[in-house]
This record gives C-alpha cells, structure tokens and sequence, in this order.
C-alpha cells in the first residue's frame, strides 16, 4: 500500500484574510517507508500530516491510498507533541482505547494491549496514570495507542519536541526498534534536522510558506546504526545539505516573527 499525495494546494481564510499555507505538493509514501518532513516553522508541514490523516481538507488536489487488500478506508494512527494520554486512566486503559469500536472482543483487547505494551517497553507500568509517567514513557504509551488499532500509515507530529537532548535521543532509538515490529507506511514531521536523517528512508524539505517541496532527498544509509562512526561522515553531509537548503528561509521567518 502506498499513499499519493497529489496536486495539493492549501489556503486558509479568516474574515477577508486570506493565507496561501502550501502550492503544488506531490509525494508518494511507498509501503513501509519512513518519509520525514523538514522545513521552516510555519512552512505547512503539520498541515500536510493532518491533510494525510483526514483533520483538514486540501483546497485542491487530492489524497489517496493504492494497494488496500481489501476495499476499505484505510486506518490511520496519529501520535501528537502532546500525547492527549486521558489523565483518569492507566497505561492499559490508554492504550486500550478506541480497540472496542474497531470491533474487537473484550478478550481481544486485552491480548492487543498487553502485545503492545510490551512492545513499548511498558509491560510494568501497565496500571500506572499518566501523571506517573516521565515523558518519555507517556509517549511510548501514544506510540502503542496509535498502533494498537493496526493501522495502515502512521503519522507522527513532532513527538519528541518536547523531551530533553538525552530523552529525545533515546526515544529516536526506540521508535527505530518499535517500527521495525510493524514497518508500517510513515509520515513523520519535524524540525530536526539531524533526527530527520536519523530515522528516514527520504527526507522531504520544505520552503517558507506558502509551502513548497524544494528538494526530496534519498537517505542512503543503513536503517541502523547511522550514527556509528563509520557513517558519521555521510550522516553529516546529509544534514548539512538539508540545514544550506532551509537556511535563509528559517533566518526569515525568526526575523518576522520577532516583527
């Protein structure tokens, strides 16, 4: 399965005011590919992951997906910067939610949460609240609600934005092991440039809004172990061609926003 995103133009409009947020974007996200968006803030890269997921609209153009088994939508499963963990309930219970109204039995649920919750690495923290959570493992618990239903593409908006250097680090480690369970189809956004290349198959740059695709670029390294030092070289070339390419637009939009 693989997902076409094709033509797409946004505009925003609020009273008389009228926002062109992105132009002509075309990509594919082939099945199990890793596909990373970068660009500027406010280059319209979470406006195309909520357009994949179905939040928004394209103004025009159009999304879809090739490849389906069977004839239906197909499953989408989002995890957020803000995880939006339900604050009354467990770690099961979290991850548990939404597996009743795909369909599945009581007996169901607990077999896929519990295959998920290992998978995660939370298996001991299953009765635990959020609240008792770091941050790291409250987004490993977003992790594992998002692919507890078993979707077909899996969209991630900034999820480790929040977390400190060493947590962010690790958490790039563990969604490469965690992927490699399912390697399901994936659209990843973030301003990181060098956690771009760490995890993607290509990296996709945007330019400042209205948002256009500048340049796609093939990551042709290992799936694993990108920043052994045998690789450092190449990982480093990777993440300066994408940081000349961003530059000047990223300077403009800090110095608009300070206006």
């Amino acid at each position: 399965m693989k997902v076409i995103i094709e033509n797409i133009h946004k505009r925003f409009c609020v009273g008389i005011q009228e926002t062109i947020a992105l132009e002509d974007i075309n990509f594919t996200i082939d099945e199990k590919e890793f596909v990373v968006l970068v660009g500027p803030s406010g280059c319209g890269k979470s406006t195309i992951l909520n357009m994949v997921g179905g939040l928004l609209s394209p103004t025009s153009g159009k999304i879809y997906v090739e490849g389906l088994r069977v004839d239906r939508d197909p499953s989408i499963g989002i995890v957020f910067q803000e995880v939006g963990l339900f604050p009354w309930q467990t770690v099961h219970e979290n991850i548990a939610f939404g597996l009743e109204t795909i369909g599945l039995s009581k007996r169901e649920q607990v077999e896929r949460v519990q295959y998920y919750t290992e998978l995660v690495g939370l298996t001991n923290f299953s009765h635990s609240f959020p609240h008792q959570l770091s941050g790291g493992m409250r987004q490993r618990v977003g992790i594992a609600r998002a692919l507890a239903i078993q979707p077909d593409i899996l969209l991630m908006d900034e999820p480790f934005s929040a977390l400190d250097a060493q947590s962010r680090t690790l958490m790039q480690e563990e969604l490469l092991r965690i992927w490699d369970q399912n390697q399901l189809s994936t659209l990843y956004v973030t301003h990181n440039i060098q956690e771009a290349v760490y995890l993607a198959d290509r990296v996709i740059v945007l330019s400042r809004r209205p948002g256009r695709i500048s340049s796609i670029i093939k990551i042709d390294l290992p799936k694993f172990g990108r920043d052994d030092s045998k690789y450092i070289t190449q990982f480093n070339n990777y993440a300066e061609e994408i940081w000349q390419m961003i530059r000047k637009d990223a300077q403009e939009a800090l110095q608009e926003g300070d206006q």
